[in-house]
Order: C-alpha cells, then structure tokens, then sequence
C-alpha cells in the first residue's frame, strides 16, 4: 500500500554509478574478448561491408525499354517462290515492345475461300499419308504411296472456315535460319525514385556512331546493347537452328544493382539469359507457335486468305534492381544493435551477480 509507494518514490532519489568487477579468470577473459571480437566481425564484415546496413535501400525500380531489330533473310518456298523477309515481316509487334517475337520458321496456307469440297481424285495433289480435318477433328483420313525423296512431309486438310481442301508442307528446316545472323538492340532506361537517380544502358558519348559499329561483349563493350540472336539463344545452352524449328522463349533478364555512393559510372547493368518453354524434366512443352490470316481479295471481289502457322522465338525483357545510398537513420540503427549486442555479455549471471551492488549510505 502507502509503504510500497512509498518505497518506490524514494528509489528514484537513489543515486547510481557504474562499478566495474575484475574478474582474475582467465578462461572467462578469453571467452568474454572472443565474444567482442565476434560481434565487431560480424557489425564490421556482415552488417557494414557485406550489407552496406549504412545505406538507405531503394527496390521501387522504374523502368522503360524499347527494342528494335535488324537483318533480312531470303527464302524459297514452293508457293511464294523467293522473299525477302525485312524486321517488319518477322518481328512481332514491329514497334519494338518489352516481349517481341521474331518468325523462325512458318507454314504457309494460301488461297483458302469458302467452297465445296473437291473430288477425291483431285487429293492425288498431297503425295503423302495424309489427315483430313473439320473444326479441330479428325472426320477422314487415307494412306498414299509413299516415295523417298518426296516432298517434305505433306498434311491435307480442310480448314476451319472452308471446305477447300489444302496440304500443308511441314518443314524440317527453319526457312528462317538467317535469323541467327539478326540483331536486336534493347535500349533500357531506368529510375530510382526515391533518390532521383535515373541512368540507361546505352554508352553515353558524342560518338555518332558508336552503335552502328559495335555489339555487346561482357569486357570490351558492356554499354553496347546490340545483340545477335544466335548469341541470346547460346547463352542459355541452347542451339539457335534446333530451336528456330518448333520455336522457344528465352528470358533477357537486366539486373541493375547500384551502390550510389560510389561513382555514377560504376552503376552498371548486368544481363542474364535463360530458356523459358523448357524444364529438364520434361521438354515435350517446349516450343512457341501461333496462327494468323492475312485476308485478300480477287479481281471478282471473292475474299479469300492465306493462312499462316509461324515458328519463333519470342524474347521476355525483364528488368529489376536495388539502389542503395548511405543515410544517417539506417547507420544508427545498425550501431545501435551492435551496441546492445556487445552489452549483451554482461546479462550473465554469473558476471551480473558481482557487477551489481547496493550500497547503503547511514
């Protein structure tokens, strides 16, 4: 009750000092400078030098990237004859996106109008085992004498919207395997808010033409963003001719780790490359495809399309990375942790038992 509080208020009036123990034991001097010089180590090494816990941390990473593709390929099909593919036949989207595809390999249906189906005798046109399908379904299907050293595998059959009947060739070779050759330039820009620090990944000089002159190299040319295909595919262990014919998805990663303390040219990106459509247990999901028609019509006003199935590798950017500036809160924070730890020690009991007496004055 009144005693109790009373006791209490008369505590704060109490007058302390620090009392220090030498305590003459060897092994508990050892242990007690061995502790210290951890936590120095691990304050100094880990949380200092390897964590920078000095630094105020910055991952809100805004970023923009454009991409634009160079090179022309040459190819020659039994319905075309030759053409001359340019970036805005085989990129797609042309106007150069974060996710681009690039055409490697295509089957071309062209013609296609809304009809009847022709006599069977006019099937002698497919000189191979071939499937006639209906909106996705099998509904006739009839054998031919094989020949070697035909035509490459040939499919027939009626397309989703008509009743023509087509062949389609299945190319074992890319027709696009000049694609290997094409390069791609990745311009990327980006920004840390929080400490106004903005930069990009193009070599910042007067030189007017630098960029038609280079191509990335990790040492020579690391702010050179002009890629080769055949490159980006062998950087993930894969080979360019044997992707381009059922297609891929390589991953183009840009990591921008900046410790802005230190100079404005030591910020640097760093690219990584890795296949996407593939998993080493199992690679039957690996490839990219997709269709689309472009539609025509003849001298009569008939419509009519042509139908392309296009192969290709299509390339994912992504961007991320961590800014990092010293701060005075995050270095108080730190010390202060520190701090606590190295008083830590003194909590022990057998040490604390000693450490602590009460002194009556009368």
């Amino acid at each position: 009750g009144m005693a109790a509080r009373g006791g209490f208020f008369l505590s704060l009036l109490n007058y302390k000092t620090e009392k220090y123990v030498i305590a003459e034991n060897r092994k508990i001097g050892i242990l007690f400078r061995l502790y210290q010089l951890a936590v120095l180590g691990y304050i100094i090494g880990w949380v200092f030098v390897a964590k920078k816990g000095y630094q105020e941390k910055e991952e809100a990473i805004q970023t923009s990237v454009f991409t634009k593709l160079k090179g022309v390929a040459l190819t020659n099909d039994s319905n075309k004859g030759l053409h001359l593919w340019g970036a805005e036949d085989y990129v797609i989207p042309p106007n150069g996106e974060q996710v681009f595809f690039v055409v490697t390999n295509y089957i071309e249906t062209p013609n296609q109008r809304l009809g009847f189906c022709p006599e069977v005798s006019l099937r002698t046109s497919c000189n191979n085992i071939f499937t006639i399908t209906y909106l996705n379904a099998v509904v006739y299907s009839c054998g031919m004498n094989v020949v070697k050293g035909n035509l490459p595998h040939c499919v027939c059959l009626i397309t989703t919207a008509a009743y023509v009947l087509m062949c389609l060739l299945s190319f074992r070779e890319p027709l696009l395997s000049a694609a290997e050759n094409f390069t791609v330039y990745i311009k990327n820009f980006i920004r840390f808010p929080k400490f106004d620090f903005s930069k990009s990944n193009v070599l910042e000089t007067a030189e007017a033409n630098y960029l038609k002159n280079c191509t990335y190299d990790s040492e020579t040319h690391p702010y050179c963003p002009i890629f080769h295909l055949g490159n980006l595919v062998s950087w993930t262990g894969s080979d360019f001719q044997e992707m381009a014919v059922k297609g891929g998805s390589v991953g183009i990663l840009i990591e921008w780790k900046c410790d802005l303390d230190k100079d404005y040219s030591l910020c640097n990106p760093q690219y990584s490359f890795t296949r996407l459509d593939i998993n080493i247990n199992n690679s039957v999901t690996s490839g990219y495809n997709f269709r689309y028609a472009k539609h025509f019509k003849d001298p009569k006003g008939e419509s009519f399309r042509t139908l392309y199935k296009v192969y290709g590798i299509r390339f994912d950017i992504m961007v991320n990375g961590q800014a990092g500036k010293f701060s005075i809160v995050p270095t108080i924070i730190a010390l202060g942790s520190g701090i606590a730890l190295l008083g830590a020690v003194s909590k022990v009991s057998f040490y604390r038992e000693r450490k602590f007496e009460i002194i009556n004055f009368k």
